[in-house]
């Protein structure tokens, strides 16, 4: 008769890897939104400019819309440029075996390949202000705190360690200057 605990463990270990599974689902699933969005917009605007190409000719009430347009293109402009600065970055995808760093922003690759030197090197972990020091930033708060972020997140999906608190390294299985399989 297995135990209690036992069959506790083997839950426990079917609602992680379920848990891995949904978010792999979820950054592919991502990923497919962010292009079938671009998609639709390049649509959008073919289809407008169609319109206005075969729409009738007329120069007086052209140059008019065209001068009132001028100013609302100027802030559709901004407000396109300011909603793109708001969009969230790429996710970091979970790791998984094969996976590479390239698919990683180059700051996430960054982060990789200093621990994967002191990796190779047989060196320890690695603080953030350590890190912000080695990448020629100055450790400032805001500097250390972003690079904090970053780790962080690449510890939540699987790329780093987080042996003792506020100290990285690559995690086990991750290895190489791309920090991939």
């Amino acid at each position: 008769m297995p135990s209690v605990v036992g069959l506790l463990e083997q839950r426990e270990l079917g609602a992680r890897r379920r848990v891995d599974e949904l978010r792999e689902e979820a950054d592919r699933v991502q990923a497919e939104l962010a292009v079938a969005e671009r998609e639709w917009k390049e649509w959008v605007i073919a289809r407008s400019r169609v319109g206005e190409v075969l729409g009738p000719v007329d120069e007086t009430a052209d140059r008019a819309r065209t001068e009132r347009a001028m100013p609302a293109q100027g802030q559709a402009e901004e407000a396109s440029s300011a909603s793109m600065a708001a969009k969230p970055k790429a996710p970091v995808p979970v790791w998984r075996e094969g996976l590479d760093a390239s698919v990683l922003s180059m700051d996430y690759q960054r982060i990789l390949r200093a621990l994967a030197d002191r990796h190779r090197l047989h060196q320890g972990p690695l603080t953030c202000q350590e890190m912000a020091v080695s990448f020629g930033l100055d450790a400032v708060p805001s500097k250390v705190e972003a690079l904090r972020s970053k780790a962080k997140r690449l510890v939540a999906r699987g790329w780093l360690a987080e042996p003792a608190p506020g100290r990285f390294t690559l995690a086990r299985g991750v290895s190489g200057s791309g920090g991939g399989s």
